[in-house]
Parts: structure tokens; sequence; C-alpha cells
């Protein structure tokens, strides 16, 4: 890669960065709290916090679709005449985070009002488990949707002719940032072939950081957990060849019998430069929110993603966007329904009204692999 090429991509990714943060200062400094009721046309003007992840993956653009999608402001041209389909007086704030677990974290703390979770992190933290056993159940954690499924990528440099995850010992990988999602299934799956932190050169710095580390031969490989195809890693395959290593047999096997988020997944040829068919593993994205928030915002939230003004939104916005579907929002929900978004696919026929769609009663076991130094 050009130095030009490169300091082009980081101020790119330094001003989107600074774009965010601007964002949310000025959201919070007129913070109103979701906590009354919020229905009317006239009611004050409110914000809802998102969490993302890094700006080099998917969570971050997807988060910007969904607040457009659900965001009215005032003023804004009404949704029959071709308008905003949102939430009146509400603008949705998207933040930038480490990802599944530093936004769980946030919303335990009251710091985000939603977010983005992977199905596996909000599952344990909703039980306390693996992760989040120090710190026991963190309850507030509610549904609005299944999104789309996330591949595991486990990039490494084409020269360095690892092919299988055994052969990553004494190479310097990075499993992401402490704290992140992707760092909870990277663990977990070097424990199913045997291996651990502790096998090879360990590096925690996000994807993006990785990417850049690679190109200039400081790092062998990464895991990401994300969309395809990911920024991060379709720039770095244009200018660095790379290989993404399968994930399946036997250790797979019995790593999704003991973790069942875990689903197989397939990453097509050609979805990242000069990169083959690719057998892997995906968990769920999903859109969780905070249980104080009141039934009725909830309710106009979840209508408003599902308005089909928002399809062309989701169509047009991202690659992964085409695959948020209504038929497959309540798939693998890794915590129950908030009660709004429940009413919203009660009265559009998508559920019965004794229907509690949610986690499924296998507790994962307690994973020692995926506790924070």
């Amino acid at each position: 890669m050009s130095h030009a090429r490169r300091a082009e991509t980081m101020d790119d990714r330094q001003a989107w960065t600074r774009r965010t943060f601007l964002t949310t200062v000025a959201g919070a400094a007129m913070l109103w709290p979701l906590r009354g009721a919020f229905s009317q046309e006239d009611a004050p003007l409110r914000f809802l916090r998102i969490g993302t992840a890094s700006t080099a993956g998917t969570y971050f653009p997807i988060g910007g679709i969904l607040a457009n999608a659900i965001s009215h402001p005032p003023g804004s041209r009404p949704c029959e005449r071709g308008g905003s389909c949102g939430v009146p007086n509400l603008i949705a704030v998207v933040q930038s985070t480490d990802g599944s677990v530093d936004n769980v974290r946030r919303l335990a703390s009251g710091a985000l009002d939603s977010g983005l979770v992977q199905s596996d992190v909000a599952y344990w933290a909703y039980y306390g488990k693996g992760l989040f056993e120090d710190q026991g159940p963190v309850e507030n954690l509610r549904a609005i949707a299944n999104l789309y499924p996330e591949a595991v990528h486990l990039v490494v440099r084409e020269d360095t002719r690892v092919r299988s995850v055994p052969e990553l010992a004494g190479k310097r990988i990075s499993l992401d940032r402490k704290g992140s999602g992707t760092r909870v299934d990277a663990e977990l799956i070097l424990k199913a072939f045997g291996m651990s932190k502790d096998d090879i050169q360990e590096v925690d710095v996000p994807a993006g950081q990785a990417a850049d580390m690679m190109r200039e031969g400081e790092l062998d490989g990464f895991f990401f957990v994300a969309g395809t195809p990911a920024k991060a890693i379709s720039d770095l395959a244009e200018d660095v060849a790379i290989h993404l290593l399968p994930l399946f047999g036997p250790e797979v096997v019995t790593l999704r019998e003991a973790y069942p988020f875990f689903a197989p997944h397939s990453i097509s040829a050609g979805t990242y430069q000069n990169v083959a068919y690719t057998q892997t593993l995906s968990v769920g994205a999903q859109w969780i929110i905070d249980a104080s928030i009141d039934e009725d915002t909830v309710y106009q939230i979840t209508r408003a993603l599902w308005h089909p003004n928002t399809r062309r939104l989701l169509d047009n916005g991202h690659p992964k966007g085409k695959l948020i579907r209504l038929e497959t929002a309540l798939d693998g929900l890794g915590v129950p329904l908030h009660p709004g978004a429940r009413r919203w696919y009660v009265e559009a026929g998508e559920i019965e009204p004794d229907e509690r769609p949610g986690p499924s009663e296998v507790v994962p076991s307690d994973s020692g692999a995926a506790e924070e130094d």
C-alpha cells in the first residue's frame, strides 16, 4: 500500500471517528431520558444512543442505517409524503465502541440506551455466565430484533503458509481488544483446537489496526467477527495477499455442541480479493435495548424498523442490510423480547399472543477461556 493511500485511509477513518464523536457529544448535551411515555407529535425532542463497534467493522454502518430509519426530527416531512417514517421527535445517535461486550456493559451502566450485540455475548450477559460470571446477570437486556449472521474471519498473510488453526502456534495473532465479542469467540475457537492464547504471540488490537500491522509485516493474522464484506479486510486484501483459515471438522462439531449459538457459515469466493470459498462459523448480530425504556417507544422503534420505506435504506445502505429480514427477526434471540417489540410482532402476526421468543433453555457452560485477564 502506498504511503499516500495509507494516509488517505487513516485520514478517512479519523474523520469518520471525529464525526461520530461530535454527533455523540451533541446528542449527549441535549439528551432527554427515554423512560417516559413517548407517542405524540408534540413530545419533547429525545435521543436514543445506539452502541456499535469500531468504524472498521459492520456494526458502525449498520447502526447508522438503523438510526436513520427510526429517527424523525422535528420539522421532518411526514412519512406519507415521502419523508422519514421514524419515531416522532426521536433522533438516534450512533456511538463507536469496543463492540458487543462493551455495549452490554454500557447498557448495564446506563451509558447506552441500545446497542448491537452478538447473540452469544447477550446470552452470557443475561444469565451472568462465562465472561460475565463475576459481575452477575445483566437483567436489563431486551431484544428488538435479530439482524443478520456475523462471520468469524480468521485472517492470515498468504506468505505465512498457515492453513489450519493449530499452525497458528508461535505466530503473531491479534484476538481483538479485551472486552470485544470477537475476543470471546477467538479464545473459544482456540480452545476447541486444543490451544490457548499462550500458544501464540498474543496481540490485542482492533481489526483496523490489525490490518495496518499486517500491511507492515508486523502481524501474521487476526480474528474478526463481522458481517461480510468487512471493510478492514476488503481494504487489506487489495494491498496484501491474504488467506482465510477454514473452521470446520470434528473440533468445530464439538464446539457447536457446547455453544449452540455458533452456526455453520460460508464466505463466498470473491467476497475478498483473491480469497477462495471458506467454511467458517457465524453468530447472530442482534439489536438489544434497555428494558426500562417505555413500551410505546420501543413499539414505535420496532414499527419503524420494519416499515416498507426502511427496506430501501437496508438494501441500499450496506451489503449486510439486505440480510436484515422480518422472517428472521426472531431467530436465535439471546435475550427476551422487549414488551414493546413483542407487541408489534404480535400485531404483525409474526408470533402468537402467548408466544415468548427468547433464549433457549440451554445455558452456556462457564468458559474460563472467555474471561479477561
